[in-house]
């Protein structure tokens, strides 16, 4: 099990309980990945931490004072 922090713009997008798939996208030195359909966008990951699954389960959704987070778990 690994569990990832998306960040999400708007809130009510998700809910926990939620089958999310997941889209890669790479930069020079890191991955990034986004909740489909451009649901929620991770921070970047390093290449070494790179996530093998493309599905997931959300977890939890919280906000703070910077915005809603989204916790996804990951079989892998």
């Amino acid at each position: 099990m690994r569990e990832m922090e998306f960040k999400m713009e708007r809130p009510g997008l998700l809910k926990e309980g939620d089958q999310v798939t997941v889209t890669e996208g790479v930069l020079p030195s890191n991955y990034y990945y986004i909740i489909d359909p451009s649901l929620a966008m991770s921070g970047n990951v390093p290449f070494r931490e790179r996530l093998m699954a493309r599905s997931g389960e959300v977890v939890k959704v919280v906000e703070n004072e910077r915005g809603f987070y989204v916790t996804a778990r990951f079989e892998e």
